[in-house]
């Protein structure tokens, strides 16, 4: 029987409620122990002279009952030595140093693979933990919605289908011409309901690979205390704690025109020998963005088509470079946002996977006199009507220019440049509307 097949289940109490597993034994971390001893071979290798202690906190496993027999095991074999001991603390206080023999070792567990970190969790548990956290998500209602997206000036039709698609927790597809607030909206859906907190591992172990799965850059470690843990970041039961397992924010992630076929799969270093999780994995339990889609340098067709199985189904599959083919929760919120029309990007078969479709086009006059008074205000610039009645005249009307969401924003800094360069007060004169236009508006 394999060994990740013996992981200790996952525990927790209640529908959506996940604990990381408490380790009492090697058993319990479902990984074998000539594995766990390499691992911290190749951390001594790397470090030189370690305490035992150093050593557990280095590879994020409980020196007692696991970190102590690994150790008794690489002495008893000649692979590692103690050099001093701390009389009265404890064999965790001991000096450990590598010998010759575990240093050979070492460099074949190396060449193997070059992963020297917190030990990964086997895909089984992490798949279990996706599948219990999924189930906590929260869900929005109309007030709520309203709530959450107060500072975007949006239509009720706009919030009537935000609603919804935020709900189903799959995908929303959102178009509309440059400018008018689509990330904006993602972002605000992504504040609104990410707001709570979940675990992920390290790492995740499959037949000997290790997966990096935390990502500094796109994991938001939470500051909230789970109830009964004893402290942010970690579970503790009975004083124990996995540090396996790191509380983040639900994440949300955001990918842009970098986004490639080969970056939807399993990422492996061909130098350092393991894997790194790719954008949708690093994503579980929140939401994906894929900004500008249609800017990639592959065809959107092909990315779409990535995405069917994983949409419809639930799952991802993805390829171990020994060929191995394996099955990993897909809980992503994907955002599909494109200035491009639909019809340029996708045919009708696909849209029909993509369950909510949201437009949000050009503002009205209204609205835009809204989003201007507000922007205004925030950015100190005096809001004038007559100097707004203006500015719509003369270079929207006159130009048959179109109105955008962000063009208040754009103007107002402008306004504020030439303000201070004028040692003037920023306002919405004429003069200073001429001169913030000419500088920004080009014609195409």
């Amino acid at each position: 029987m394999d060994a990740s097949a013996r992981a200790k289940p996952i525990m927790g109490t209640g529908s959506g409620v996940f604990t990381p597993p408490i380790l009492q034994s090697i058993e319990d971390t479902g990984l074998s122990a000539l594995w766990l001893q390499d691992l911290a071979l190749k951390i001594l290798y790397f470090e030189g002279y370690l305490t035992g202690f150093k050593i557990a906190e280095e590879i994020a496993l409980p020196f007692t009952g696991i970190v102590d027999q690994l150790l008794e095991a690489l002495k008893r074999d000649k692979f590692v030595e103690v050099k001093t001991s701390q009389m009265g603390l404890g064999e965790g206080a001991y000096l450990y140093a590598i010998t010759g023999a575990g240093s050979e070792r070492a460099r074949e567990a190396l060449e193997r693979s070059q992963y020297a970190g917190p030990t990964p969790v086997p895909i089984q548990v992490y798949n279990e933990s996706v599948l219990r956290q999924a189930q906590g998500r929260p869900t929005v209602t109309n007030r709520s919605i309203h709530q959450g997206l107060s500072h975007l000036v949006l239509d009720e039709p706009t919030f009537q289908r935000i609603g919804p698609a935020v709900n189903s927790g799959t995908s929303i597809f959102l178009y509309g011409p440059p400018g008018n607030g689509k990330t904006s909206v993602a972002r605000a859906i992504g504040n609104m309901i990410l707001h709570e907190s979940m675990y992920i591992p390290y790492a995740i172990f499959i037949d000997g690979q290790v997966i990096k799965m935390y990502d500094s850059v796109n994991h938001q470690l939470s500051t909230e205390e789970p109830s009964g843990s004893g402290g942010a970041g970690g579970a503790r039961t009975n004083g124990r704690r996995d540090l396996r397992w790191v509380r983040i924010r639900r994440p949300f992630i955001i990918v842009g025109g970098e986004l490639t076929l080969a970056g939807l799969d399993l990422v492996f270093d061909d130098v350092h020998k393991f894997y790194e999780a790719p954008f949708q994995v690093k994503a579980n339990g929140g939401i994906l963005l894929i900004d500008d889609f249609g800017r990639q340098l592959v065809r959107p067709r092909d990315l779409l088509n990535r995405w069917i199985v994983p949409l419809e189904n639930r799952i991802d599959f993805m390829t171990l470079h020994t060929g191995r083919k394996i099955e990993i929760p897909f809980d992503v919120l994907v955002v599909f946002s494109t200035n491009l029309p639909p019809r340029d990007l996708v045919d009708e078969a696909f849209l029909r996977r993509l369950r909510h479709k949201i437009e949000l086009g050009d503002p009205s006059f209204d609205d835009y006199r809204e989003i201007f008074k507000r922007v205004s205000a925030a950015k100190g610039v005096q809001y004038i009507d007559e100097g707004l009645a203006y500015l719509l005249q003369e270079w929207y009307i006159k130009r048959g220019r179109k109105l955008r969401a962000s063009h208040p924003r754009d103007l107002c800094d402008q306004i504020l440049d030439i303000a201070r360069y004028l040692s003037v007060e920023p306002a919405m004169t004429h003069d200073l509307i001429d001169r913030a236009a000419s500088a920004y508006f080009v014609e195409l």
